[in-house]
């Protein structure tokens, strides 16, 4: 199979489908895709990306100069999203460079075809995960849930997630619009619950006024 751009574009047909058999083979619900990378430019003249890595699990990205993100040696292809469709691309090798996982993709030949998919967002599926451990959550699974507070008054709803390093810090968007920030520390986001859809969370003093 190939991939081919188009008037510099970031459309991508594979070979011998047609665009609606391409897209029924490809399809994913969202929710079901997990984001672990961002192709922050093309490495090379041989079609290779630089992808800036956006999960935390921790046998994959912490800790660089000790151990590296040996999840990528792992997959065997991600998924990616062009803003309209997925399409999965295979990996064929994986190197590293400082902060940066470094792919080759069989569907990338050249760099003129890397240097199209800059800022493309990459994907696995949920069972490439690895398993989330104790307290902690995908953050796909986050975006949506209602947020009450202790005496399980209604405040809105988490919106995003914001990765500092530090620690997460989750977007509440309140009832009357406002968005506000709270850190995702034991003391603050006392429970989250993804069956009935809801976190509950200690407002601190002076976070929302």
């Amino acid at each position: 199979k190939n991939v081919y751009f188009r008037d510099g574009v970031h459309v991508l047909f594979l070979k011998c489908m047609s665009y609606m058999s391409c897209n029924a083979i490809i399809g994913e619900n969202m929710e079901d895709l997990l984001r672990v990378g961002v192709i922050s430019s093309a490495h090379g003249i041989k079609g290779e990306v630089n992808v800036f890595p956006t999960t935390d699990e921790p046998e994959m990205f912490a800790h660089w100069k000790t151990l590296r993100p040996k999840r990528f040696n792992e997959l065997k292809e991600v998924i990616l999203d062009t803003g309209k469709e997925q399409i999965p691309l295979e990996i064929e090798q994986v190197k590293y460079f400082k902060n940066m996982v470094i792919l080759s993709l069989e569907e990338i030949a050249d760099r003129n075809q890397a240097e199209l998919l800059r800022q493309a967002e990459l994907y696995i599926t949920r069972d490439q995960a690895a398993p989330c451990g104790e307290n902690e959550n995908f953050i796909t699974d986050l975006i949506g849930l209602r947020v009450v507070d202790e005496n399980k008054e209604e405040l809105g709803k988490c919106t995003d997630v914001f990765q500092t390093g530090a620690n997460d810090v989750y977007e509440i968007e309140l009832l009357d619009g406002r968005k506000v920030l709270f850190p995702a520390i034991p003391s603050c986001i006392l429970d989250v619950d993804l069956e009935k859809g809801i976190m509950t969370v200690h407002v601190m003093a002076g976070l929302i006024d």
